[in-house]
């Protein structure tokens, strides 16, 4: 009891303070998502600050950059010249993201890790994660699609898959096809509990993915919804699922905590679009200190649980010099 305790005893020496600290943030904790397009050279994407659609050429020299900063691990977006109702050109071998994972690995080798989002609504011409029927996404014809399209991101040399449509028993769908093609060494990262989210407006305008019409209500999951969460995890965890994520990060910060506490598989979450333009926005206008309030978001995700975390802040990161 006070007088005898004083907490700020152990607070007042930096030196001190930091050595005791519970938690810590490192550039090794993000991994930096990527969109890659069939254009030529950089196209800005306006409502993403520092963020571009970028073709092959320009990706590689984008990414030897930042890897000498240290970031290694990237999450590929691809978006395609043509689209049509079924995505029929998500899983060609020439398809935007595949030519991209290839590049990458040919590059740089074991250097690098390279993840790909698994999903449709970049390919589909209604905008949609599936197969679309009367305002209805068919999850498993959408399971069968989601098969062919990991198998391509297999045998052009991905790292790992992560499938982010929403679809039921897509986990154990995509093991099965993997294991059955000799892949079984490939993980699976699943969007295990990610929210219909107003937050993801800025990624809509970057991959060119938002619904033509209607919403994704349907398949994502409701944001009053905190117990639902942890069934949907646990269904990842019975289908084999080796890394779990939440999406979004920042109004999610308590399902991290449930899951981790439930969960010692490593769990990542992505500080989305949304959380990551405001902050940008803010700081425009000389409201707040972008690096301190970026710092501490994502120290916050950490804090949460996080082990993981899709962010953006990567690539400012390398900018401010945060090498560790």
């Amino acid at each position: 009891m006070f007088p005898e305790v004083r907490l700020r005893r152990l607070r007042e020496n930096k030196i001190l303070r930091e050595s005791i600290a519970e938690n810590s943030l490192s550039i090794n904790d993000l991994i930096l998502p990527l969109f890659i397009h069939e254009e030529v050279g950089t196209h800005e994407i306006k409502s993403m600050p520092s963020h571009y659609r970028l073709d092959i050429e320009s990706m590689l020299k984008d990414v030897e950059r930042l890897m000498l900063g240290g970031v290694k691990k990237f999450i590929l977006f691809g978006i395609p010249k043509s689209k049509d109702p079924t995505a029929s050109g998500a899983d060609d071998s020439k398809g935007i993201v595949q030519l991209a994972i290839s590049a990458l690995k040919k590059r740089f080798g074991n250097e690098i890790y390279v993840l790909a989002d698994l999903c449709f609504c970049e390919y589909t011409s209604h905008g949609h994660c599936g197969i679309l029927e009367k305002s209805h996404v068919l999850n498993d014809p959408t399971l069968e699609m989601s098969q062919r399209l990991a198998l391509s991101y297999a045998q052009a040399g991905v790292d790992m898959i992560a499938p982010s449509g929403m679809m039921d028993g897509i986990v154990h769908s995509l093991r099965t096809a993997l294991d059955n093609n000799g892949y079984s060494s490939i993980p699976i990262m699943g969007y295990s509990a990610k929210y219909s989210s107003a937050f993801y407006g800025p990624f809509r305008d970057a991959a060119d993915s938002a619904p033509e019409s209607g919403d994704r209500k349907g398949y994502q999951m409701n944001p009053a919804n905190r117990l639902e969460a942890i069934r949907e995890v646990d269904l990842d965890v019975l289908e084999g699922v080796d890394i779990l994520m939440v999406k979004p990060a920042l109004s999610y910060l308590d399902i991290i905590r449930d899951i981790k506490n439930k969960y010692d598989l490593p769990l990542a979450c992505y500080n989305v679009s949304g959380e990551y333009s405001i902050i940008k926005a803010g700081a425009e206008r000389g409201w707040i200190d972008e690096q301190a309030v970026a710092l501490e978001s994502l120290l916050s995700m950490k804090r949460a649980g996080a082990d993981l975390i899709l962010s953006y802040w990567a690539r400012d990161f390398v900018s401010w010099g945060i090498t560790k």
